[in-house]
């Protein structure tokens, strides 16, 4: 983890610990600019490893992905006793798989899902915003990216069937 200044809470993480790895989106949350897009553009060449699933396993993926993501990004928080630090970004990586659900194939589809899932997780509009405030711990690191992805995905479909 030398690449990066690691911030004082960042030192009680490891990216040998496979827990850690993977809330750090395998190091990209340790970026000093931007750790939710580091780990959203982490993101990009993962769905494209599944992206050829059929769509009811890519979402059975994703669920197994957000349910242990619960258990990932509490165990980065409580190594770093600091609730929803920016360098956990394993939500990010499944809210941007969630945007991508049925997503037409080509680059461009995968940036238009990359920017609106940004847009979406940067500026919180409400529903998004009650939940990150209201739910803390594992679930509400998830719970609100997750969101965020839902709200791309309704737009991604809407751009494909206009």
């Amino acid at each position: 983890m030398s690449f990066f200044k690691i911030s004082p809470e960042l030192k009680s993480l490891s990216l040998k610990n496979p827990l850690h790895c993977l809330a750090l989106g395998f190091g990209a949350g340790l970026s000093p600019r931007a750790p939710g897009t580091m780990g959203t553009l982490v993101a990009i060449p993962l769905y494209l490893l599944v992206s050829g699933l059929p769509t009811p396993w890519f979402i059975a993926l994703l669920a197994v992905g957000f349910v242990a993501g619960i258990r990932i990004c509490q165990a980065a928080t409580d190594a770093i006793g600091m609730p929803d630090h920016g360098a956990i970004v394993w939500d990010e990586v499944i809210g941007f798989g969630v945007t991508m659900i049925a997503a037409p194939a080509g680059w461009e589809w995968v940036l238009a899902g990359f920017v609106l899932f940004r847009l979406f997780d940067v500026l919180k509009p409400w529903p998004i915003s009650w939940f990150d405030r209201r739910i803390h711990g594992g679930l509400g690191i998830m719970l609100d990216d997750l969101i965020a992805g839902l709200f791309a995905l309704l737009c991604m479909q809407l751009l494909a069937r206009w």
